[in-house]
């Protein structure tokens, strides 16, 4: 299935009269789920489609060290969970009201508080991440509130060629790039592989 196809789910949610729709879209790490989420925003615009990215969730470095998982950041237990599956419940269940939420920046490693928004005037949230279908680690509040699904496929040594470049990019060594995505990255990778069975579509990327 092409991206095509969400586009269409997309424009026949905004036509209609159903009330919000939350729509979650998965996939593993450097799979392409920004250039995804890019593409709806271009083609939809902010006012009426909403995007949040999981990513603004990350626990911050300090916490992280403090917890003794800094080397494993983008795990699923370093993220704020608690605070995203609030924010979720809130958006699905109030558009009366702008909801405010953070932005991750890889270039500064940190997330900037209240820099996002979903405007109450929107009838379709899209919610890009790594662990929305998961059960685990208090994921668990997620996936009952996304009213569709779809995870991204991608051959795994383009993502990770992709991974490694978007790591050297934003600073760390080839060697160390390399080592991140092949280790870390590739762990959370499979955790998230096991719980693709729960998407009822598929974007096919190359």
């Amino acid at each position: 299935m092409s991206i095509e196809l969400l586009f269409k789910q997309i424009q026949s949610l905004l036509d209609g009269e159903s009330p919000r729709t939350l729509i979650g879209i998965v996939g593993k790490p450097g799979a392409g789920k920004s250039t995804v989420v890019e593409e709806i925003s271009k083609k939809f615009g902010s006012k009426l489609v909403s995007i949040i990215p999981m990513d603004g969730f990350h626990l911050s470095n300090e916490e992280l060290i403090s917890l003794g998982r800094r080397e494993r950041k983008g795990a699923p237990d370093t993220f704020d969970v608690e605070s995203f599956t609030s924010l979720i419940k809130r958006v699905k269940s109030d558009s009366n009201v702008d909801h405010k939420f953070p932005i991750f920046h890889r270039e500064i490693e940190a997330s900037i508080a209240d820099e996002g928004m979903v405007l109450k005037e929107s009838k379709v949230v899209v919610i890009e991440g790594n662990y929305l279908f998961s059960d685990d680690h208090n994921w668990d509040g997620i996936y009952p509130l996304l009213d569709h699904t779809w995870f991204i496929e991608i051959a795994d040594e383009v993502r990770i060629k992709r991974l490694i470049a978007r790591h050297i990019r934003y600073g760390k060594t080839p060697e160390e790039a390399e080592v991140w995505s092949r280790g870390s990255d590739e762990t959370n990778a499979r955790f998230i592989d096991l719980t693709a069975y729960r998407a009822e579509n598929l974007i096919k990327l190359s």
